[in-house]
């Protein structure tokens, strides 16, 4: 799929405003109500007895003053009575310019839809964290890598919401970085939650950040839903949702533009998350849209050495996107890929609809073992319809280590002006389909089947969140 610049640009402008506009009752739904009491109502995992603004710890919301110490007086500050009914910290309307903080338990942080949070250009207000066991190396330098802007580990019950505040990360200046080979440690993500559970972000836009946007990791118990999210799409590495080594998520009612893969589905990378092996299971994504030209509109990997299973995907949109949802893995990422179930998937202007790669390469070291070849079995895609498409499937497995039990149903696909000549390329799968058009390679025969679905719901889809309230002088 080839465009112009100026063209791509502009379909992406064209394909953003009809995508919001669709998603837009599900933002109102949670807007602001009553401000003319000065009272907002929102929903929340829970509600919080205490409540403070940032101006009463210090912050001055004029865009060029730092407010690091502020967030870190607030939520310090807080994280004393938070013990007893939760704490909230309100960013009043204003432009916040900050580096990283770090988040408390029982706690909400509440971005208020005039109010953006800035993140700073100042490197030293990004403090060093530690490697990610998982992972063994930074991604975008081995030696170490830099906190997020919002940043939390071993929390219970932190909620990170707004009535659509906005969260700029103001990457141009990471990003500029990255692509000078200057970067000597991994750029900072917007937000990252280590090692907790109970965690609900939502309600935000996000815009220009450095490198990921949402990152929970080694987490449980995670809803995610209603997110604006924005970036250059030809900015590096700015993937939308990236859920890794994660059990029972919810990502849901989102709209997201990106530079990278919309939803980054993880679990570590090569020899260091076999070793900790702790896969990333129990996830719905559901009515979510997205723009991402060069790449997935949801990718299971490449960074899967935990394991993947027990994917449900439904409702999705995508338009101008390389792909569907995508399976990234290769030799020496071991572990699994399984019981996935991908339904009812609206694409227009698509490079492929269906993609899996079996040599995507790109490892930490050299140390990884070449004698771990990864498991992908059990992938289902049903109701499916696709319009502009350049080729309809290229399906890579690895040598005597097949992608299998793949199943494809009720899939309409219809080609763009200058399709490619072979629309099915397929090595080393092994499947069926049915009711599927353009007609499927060999390797992937006819058989009258409706692919399976997930009978079942996960605990995460039945967690009701509460209406929560705040008042003052905003």
């Amino acid at each position: 799929m080839e465009f112009s610049k100026k063209s791509q640009v502009f379909e992406t402008l064209i394909s953003a405003i009809f995508l919001l506009e669709l998603l837009r009752p599900n933002v109102a739904e949670f807007r602001a109500v009553g401000l003319a009491t000065s009272t907002i109502t929102f929903r929340a995992l829970n509600c919080r007895k205490h409540s403070a603004v940032l101006t009463d710890f210090g912050g001055i919301g004029d865009g060029k003053t730092s407010n690091t110490k502020a967030f870190e007086a607030a939520i310090m500050n807080l994280s004393q009575v938070a013990p007893d009914g939760g704490a909230q910290l309100i960013v009043p309307p204003g432009k916040w310019l900050t580096g990283s903080f770090n988040l408390t338990s029982h706690f909400t942080l509440f971005v208020h839809k005039d109010a953006v949070i800035l993140g700073s250009q100042d490197e030293s207000e990004w403090p060093p964290v530690a490697l990610l066991p998982s992972y063994g190396r930074g991604r975008d330098a081995p030696s170490g890598r830099l906190s997020s802007l919002i940043f939390g580990t071993n929390l219970t019950d932190v909620v990170i919401t707004g009535n659509n505040g906005t969260i700029d990360g103001q990457g141009s200046y990471w990003w500029k970085l990255f692509r000078d080979n200057k970067m000597t440690v991994t750029r900072p993500y917007m937000i990252e939650i280590m090692y907790s559970k109970q965690v609900q972000i939502s309600n935000l836009t996000l815009v220009n950040s450095p490198s990921w946007n949402v990152h929970p990791i080694y987490s449980s118990d995670i809803i995610i839903q209603h997110l604006t999210v924005f970036a250059p799409v030809d900015s590096p590495n700015t993937d939308g949702i990236d859920p890794d080594s994660c059990t029972n998520t919810r990502i849901e009612d989102s709209f997201i533009v990106s530079g990278d893969d919309c939803i980054a589905v993880k679990s570590g990378w090569d020899e260091y998350g076999i070793k900790f092996n702790m896969p990333t299971k129990q996830l719905v994504i559901r009515r979510f849209a997205c723009i991402s030209p060069s790449s997935a509109t949801i990718a299971l990997g490449s960074e899967m050495s935990g394991g993947i299973e027990d994917v449900r995907v439904e409702d999705v949109t995508a338009i101008n996107t390389e792909s569907g949802v995508r399976i990234k893995t290769g030799v020496g990422r071991g572990a699994y890929v399984k019981d996935v179930y991908v339904r009812n998937m609206t694409l227009n202007t698509m490079k492929y609809v269906f993609w899996m790669t079996g040599d995507y390469g790109s490892h930490p070291d050299a140390e990884f073992d070449q004698n771990a070849f990864p498991v992908i079995k059990g992938i289902n895609y049903r109701d499916i319809v696709a319009d502009n498409v350049t080729q309809s499937a290229q399906l890579d497995g690895i040598g005597k280590h097949p992608f299998t039990d793949i199943c494809i149903s009720n899939v309409n696909i219809k080609l763009a002006a200058k399709p490619k000549g072979v629309q099915w390329n397929c090595s080393d799968v092994q499947g069926v389909t049915n009711r599927v058009s353009p007609e499927p390679c060999n390797l992937l025969p006819r058989k009258e089947i409706d692919c399976p679905v997930a009978k079942d719901r996960l605990p995460i889809e039945d967690v009701q969140l509460k209406t929560c309230s705040i008042s003052g002088n905003f």
